[in-house]
C-alpha cells in the first residue's frame, strides 16, 4: 500500500499554550481515516498544518513524497480539502462555481468537470443556482470543487455538520466510492462517531494535542476489555441496581452491561438468585464511540 501522507512529530503553540505535541500518523491510498478527539484537542489545527494554512513550529508533513515546508506547491498539488463549510457563490449555478475553481488550475477541461459532476451525482441539477440546492447537494458540490485538481488525498473537517440522514448517507456513499474506485486517501474529522464507524477503516484519536491511538478501527475496538451484553429481564431497574455502575437501563425491560465473556454465566446465576427472571442474553459489539470513551477516559465530543 502506497503511503500518501506522513505527519511526523508535529508541534504547534499559540503564545505560551502548546496545542500540538509531537503529533504523528500516516495515511495510505484507499484509507478512510477517522480523525477524532474532544473539542479543543487539536484536530482542526493539525489539518491546517497539513494544508499549509498555519506554520509548523516543529516536525514535518510529507505529502506524496514532498515536504510541505520545503516544496509547498508540489506537496499540495494533489490534495483536495474542505475545512468547515465550503464557500460557494449562491447566485451562480453549480457548473459556474466549478468553472471558477477550474480557472485556478491549468488545463482543466469541461469534460474533466463533467466527469467530476457525474462522480458526485449532480448531473441533473448542475446548471441550477446553488441557492436552490439542499445542504447535502451543496456539500457534494463542495467536494466536487475539492476534486477539480484530481487529488489523491481528500481532507474533510466536519463535513456532515447540518446534514440530514439522507445527506449523510449520500456523502458516505460518495467517500467510499472515492476510496475504493479512485484509490483516494481520505482524512475525515467529525463528531459523528456512529457514522464514521460505518465506513472508516482506520482511526486516529487525539486528546490534549497528543495522539493516544492510531490503528485499524476494528483493532482499536477489540482492544477494549469486555463486550456489552444485553439482558432482557422482568425488572430492569432491579437488575441495574444489582449489576452496578457499568449497567445501563434500556427500553423494553432490558439492561446493558460491560462484562468479560467468561463472567456472563456468573451474572446470570446471580441475577436468578436475586429472583430476577432472565428471558434472553445477547452480545452487542463495542462501537467506535465506546472505544473512544474508554481511550479518552470519558471525554465526549460535543
Amino acid at each position: 500500500m502506497k503511503k500518501l501522507l506522513e505527519c511526523q512529530d508535529l508541534c504547534k503553540s499559540f503564545g505560551k499554550k502548546q496545542i500540538l505535541k509531537n503529533v504523528s500518523f500516516e495515511l495510505d491510498e484507499s484509507d478512510i481515516l477517522a480523525f477524532i478527539g474532544p473539542n479543543g484537542s487539536g484536530k482542526t489545527t493539525t489539518i491546517k498544518l497539513i494544508l499549509g494554512l498555519q506554520g509548523i513550529d516543529k516536525g514535518s508533513v510529507n505529502i506524496n513524497g514532498y515536504d510541505i515546508k520545503k516544496d509547498f506547491v508540489k506537496a499540495i498539488e494533489k490534495v483536495g480539502a474542505i475545512v468547515e463549510n465550503p464557500d460557494t457563490y449562491m447566485y451562480l449555478s453549480g457548473w459556474d462555481n466549478l468553472k471558477l475553481t477550474a480557472n485556478m488550475y491549468k488545463n482543466i477541461s469541461d469534460e474533466a468537470i463533467k466527469d467530476i459532476v457525474k462522480l458526485v451525482d449532480l448531473e441533473t441539477r448542475i446548471h441550477d443556482k446553488v441557492s436552490k440546492y439542499s445542504l447535502g447537494m451543496r456539500q457534494r458540490l463542495g467536494i466536487a470543487r475539492a476534486l477539480i485538481n484530481k487529488p489523491n488525498i481528500l481532507i474533510l473537517d466536519e463535513p456532515t455538520n447540518g446534514l440530514d440522514p439522507e445527506g449523510i448517507k449520500e456523502l458516505r456513499e460518495l467517500l467510499v466510492k472515492l476510496a475504493s474506485d479512485e484509490n483516494m486517501a481520505i482524512l475525515i474529522s467529525s463528531h459523528n462517531l456512529a457514522e464514521l464507524d460505518s465506513f472508516c477503516n482506520k482511526v486516529c484519536i487525539i486528546k490534549n494535542g497528543i495522539i493516544i491511538e492510531t490503528s485499524d478501527i476494528e483493532a482499536v475496538k477489540s482492544e477494549c476489555a469486555g463486550s456489552y451484553y444485553i439482558f432482557e429481564v422482568d425488572n430492569n431497574k432491579r437488575a441495574q441496581q444489582f449489576l452496578g455502575e457499568s449497567a445501563t437501563l434500556l427500553h423494553k425491560n432490558e439492561v446493558r452491561v460491560l462484562v468479560e465473556k467468561d463472567n456472563v454465566p456468573y451474572l446470570i446465576k446471580e441475577l436468578v438468585m436475586q429472583d430476577i427472571k432472565i428471558y434472553s442474553v445477547r452480545k452487542e459489539n463495542i462501537s467506535l464511540e465506546d472505544a473512544f470513551l474508554k481511550k479518552t477516559g470519558g471525554n465526549i465530543i460535543d
